[in-house]
């Protein structure tokens, strides 16, 4: 079984029932970090938990260290994972708005802790459920305490320190995941430098997706990412961002294609140019 699975709107209105199932609304915004919490009370998934990217999915940020979004501790990850009632055997489904770039963060959060069996990204995310004809819900959920308990995979992150030394090798596979103005440092509305690590390709996350926000079909990511690979080995790839969330739609993308769980250089562009001796491209 793929380590990335789509579920989708029917599928998961089949399955609310179930014992043992835990939902997460990753709703959120960058430009409004409270509009995950403002809309997740306003209506939700019946049984949904809010999972907001900055309190729960991700660690503190250090000026001038780290990125917009760094990893959160294990242990604090753990502990909301419990809170919400997810055990190891949990079947656990994963939605935001639409574009899948949030619950992809969740998600790759989880394959890093171990918990690898069981997690579904709903496709098409929440646009595809009020499209289904699906109700929300103002109700909380069940608050029963779970029993997960994970160990970090290091295999699935590399630091700064270590891309440095690897930029250059033929061997590499590195993928920005910003969109095509932002890779070539044309514009940047949120960082205070433009452009990307050198020797990376553009591959923005939002092509792994097709007009109506639904993830292409595994053929087609396939295509796509074997021509960024160009006959280089999945397992040297490298995916980053601007802070180490779209970067996670990628590695998501993909698995559904077919490849291993590449490596997330989590601090991503944010964190690379907090040191002005780390080198910078612009163009293509």
């Amino acid at each position: 079984m793929s380590l990335a699975q789509l579920i989708s709107p029917q599928q998961l209105a089949e399955r609310q029932a179930r014992p043992g199932l835990v939902i997460l609304d990753c709703r959120f915004a960058l430009e409004d970090p409270d509009y995950g919490q403002r809309s997740y009370a306003l209506g939700h998934i019946e049984g949904a938990h809010h999972a907001d990217l900055e309190r729960d999915l991700s660690g503190p940020v250090t000026k001038g260290v780290t990125g917009r979004h760094p990893l959160p501790a294990p242990a604090a990850l753990i502990e909301r994972l419990q809170a919400w009632g997810i055990n190891a055997d949990s079947e656990v489904v994963l939605y935001d708005d639409g574009p899948g770039m949030y619950a992809a963060r969740a998600w790759w959060l989880l394959a890093w802790l171990g918990k690898r069996d069981g997690v579904f990204v709903l496709d098409g995310g929440l646009k595809a459920w009020h499209a289904a004809g699906q109700p929300l819900s103002l109700d909380p959920p069940d608050t029963g305490r779970g029993t997960f308990d994970g160990t970090p995979d290091a295999s699935l992150q590399i630091s700064a320190e270590e891309l440095l030394q690897r930029l250059g090798q033929p061997s590499m596979t590195l993928l920005d995941a910003r969109a095509l103005p932002r890779f070539r440092g044309e514009v940047e509305p949120i960082d205070p430098v433009a452009g990307h690590i050198p020797g990376a390709q553009c591959a923005a996350f939002s092509e792994n997706l097709d007009a109506d926000g639904r993830f292409l079909p595994a053929d087609q990511l396939k295509q796509r990412f074997a021509a960024k690979l160009g006959g280089r080995s999945a397992q040297e790839l490298v995916a980053y961002c601007g802070s180490g969330v779209t970067a996670c739609h990628n590695l998501f993308a993909l698995c559904l294609a077919g490849y291993p769980l590449g490596t997330l250089y989590a601090g991503s562009w944010s964190e690379w140019i907090t040191d002005p001796q780390r080198g910078i491209a612009t163009g293509d």
